[in-house]
């Protein structure tokens, strides 16, 4: 079928698809478990097929059976016939085309048996697609579709899978976020521009000797403005803007952070350079695409996505939760219609809590590009540092907070550390005011100021930093060839072990709880563990877990204690009914 024309090709394909969903369907118990083939492959590939002058209807070729084929076979070489058909069509492919080969690369990959295939697989569809351009499609009603993307990470800057064509969701709906599953199509999604928008408009702040620049109506509200700097970025004022009110230092390094593109400035009238980044894409945390590196946005048409005055192309935040006002750019709307991520998991460790690498590394240029040069004490002490150390310091504090082991694997681990101050007799006095500014720098970095991940911070900072000194001092001994260590929260005070005594008087709870009849026999399973809520096994997980009978029986006297003196749960006495339920469980032996 190579040399037979595009459309005939593309029909094949998409009998051949029509009969993998048959396939696949009759494999599953529920016919539903196969919707995802027909909404991302089947859908996109007949408008495609429309598009390009076809007939989806037409008679059935000869050769596309695919009878008696394993799925996983059937499925990579579709997805590399359509991977391949779609090089080939003459100038720009209806943009379903690509939709419809992300969704085939990512069935095959997940029919991969392991990671040697999956890489396998990676490859050929590099290979194929080897001569098509790096961008980013905005497909109408439809998602992104990013071809020959390398580095997409999701909010705490760890990869995420993605193959050489993937489709990125911006409906706001997808049960795969950040990858789209044909939800956009189902719920009839429009890609269009609100009307009622902010402006386009790009207004100039002057100042001496930086001119700010700034686009309300590219803005998606990160916050990144406000919150480091609000004396020159003021929330809720107008002018936004007063240049006067911070250091040209501080002023440049913000507006460079911002990751819409809504802001910019002008140094002695001249334009500044843009950034040099590497082509990323990293999935926000409850918010937008934020892209760097100068990857192309483009349309259907495969032009330039069009943007307003002042708008840079090296970085630009995409609407992911699907409420934007200015699509395809995000407009901060996320915070209206509390799009969120899932949450993380249930005991996260200090590095997901602390917002992951991207957080880590804000933190620690901050330290060294705002706080270390203007300070007398360690100014000197890093005159000469690496371009790069601050980008090794998070590395470090990744895996020491358990994240991956980015140091161990990128920097040579705990021997490189430790040599690294071998030799330089630290003094305590730098020790304290280091310990001192990168607390400020964790503030003005965004971290978690809540009183668990502090203690926790301080404790490893202060814990570090005094070991540190201990190392470099002449004739240390510290022991070789030892891990990276790692750190945890301190004596158990996690995120949401304990009511805040700023957090709003708790709802009146409307749930009935399954309090036993008097002659009915009592069970922990059915009415002692659903008496305690998440809140209250947090409040205790230090001593013991309220959802496991053999805690709670062992503690079970005390917890009785403290349930009839209304010290348990912290914010507020159990209801007589409930305090007798669990009194009549403990004199019947506390029975599972």
């Amino acid at each position: 079928m190579t040399g037979a024309p595009i459309e005939v090709r593309l029909r094949t394909l998409l009998t051949r698809a029509r009969v993998l969903d048959h396939e696949l369907t009759g494999r599953m118990t529920d016919a539903d478990a196969a919707e995802p083939l027909r909404d991302t492959v089947i859908r996109p590939l007949t408008e495609a097929l429309v598009a390009l002058g076809g007939d989806p209807e037409g008679p059935e070729p000869a050769d596309s059976t695919g009878a008696d084929r394993d799925p996983a076979t059937t499925v990579r070489e579709l997805a590399a016939d359509l991977t391949r058909l779609r090089t080939e069509v003459a100038g720009e492919p209806p943009p379903t085309l690509p939709e419809a080969a992300a969704a085939l690369q990512h069935l095959a990959w997940l029919f991969a048996e392991d990671d040697p295939s999956r890489a396998a697989l990676v490859a050929e569809f590099a290979a194929i697609q080897a001569e098509l351009p790096t961008r980013i499609q905005v497909a109408p009603n439809g998602p992104y579709l990013v071809t020959n993307a390398t580095h997409v990470t999701d909010r705490l800057g760890e990869p995420i899978p993605v193959l050489p064509q993937t489709a990125l969701c911006r409906c706001g709906e997808s049960a795969t976020k950040p990858l789209c599953d044909g939800s956009h199509a189902r719920i009839g999604f429009s890609g269009a521009k609100d009307p009622a928008r902010v402006p386009d408009e790009r207004h100039s702040h002057p100042g001496d000797p930086v001119v700010v620049t700034d686009n309300r109506g590219l803005c998606a509200h990160s916050g990144l403005c406000t919150d480091r700097l609000s004396a020159v970025f003021r929330q809720k004022e107008e002018p936004f803007v007063a240049p006067s009110g911070g250091r040209m230092d501080e002023i440049v390094r913000t507006v460079r952070a911002c990751p819409s593109g809504a802001l910019d400035y002008l140094l002695d009238g001249r334009q500044p350079p843009p950034q040099q980044r590497e082509p990323a894409i990293e999935v926000s945390l409850d918010g937008p695409y934020r892209v760097t590196g100068g990857i192309p946005l483009v349309g259907a048409d495969g032009e330039p996505e069009p943007r307003g005055p002042g708008a840079p192309t090296e970085h630009y935040s995409l609407c992911r939760c699907g409420h934007s006002r200015n699509k395809p750019f995000c407009s901060g709307m996320h915070w209206y219609v509390t799009f969120a991520d899932p949450p993380l998991s249930a005991e996260p460790t200090l590095y997901e809590w602390a917002g992951g690498l991207p957080a880590l590394t804000r933190m620690t240029h901050i330290f060294y590009d705002k706080y270390v040069p203007q300070d007398p004490l360690l100014a000197p002490l890093f005159a000469r540092m690496a371009p790069d150390h601050p980008e090794r310091v998070a590395a470090w504090l990744v895996e020491t907070f358990g994240g991956p082991k980015l140091y161990s694997e990128r920097y040579g681990g705990y021997d490189h550390m430790v040599g690294e101050h071998a030799g330089k007799a630290l003094k305590e006095e730098w020790r304290a005011r280091w310990a001192q500014l990168i607390s400020l720098a964790a503030d003005d970095a965004g971290l978690p100021t809540d009183a668990e991940f502090r203690a926790a911070f301080a404790g490893y900072v202060e814990w570090g930093s005094r070991i540190a000194v201990e190392n470099s001092q002449p004739g240390a001994r510290p022991p070789a060839h030892m891990p990276v260590p790692r750190w945890w929260w301190v004596c158990g005070a996690t995120p949401g072990a304990r009511v805040s005594a700023l957090a709003p008087p708790p709802d009146e709870e409307t749930t009935d709880m399954p309090l036993p009849v008097a002659d009915e026999a009592i069970g922990f399973a059915e009415h002692i563990k659903p008496l305690f809520r998440e809140m209250d096994r947090k409040s205790m997980s230090f001593m013991f877990d309220l959802w496991s009978h053999a805690d709670v029986s062992a503690h079970a006297e005390a917890i009785l204690a403290r349930l009839r003196q209304g010290s348990m749960p912290c914010d507020g006495a159990w209801p007589a009914d409930r305090v007798d339920a669990f009194a009549r469980w403990v004199d019947e032996g506390a029975p599972e």
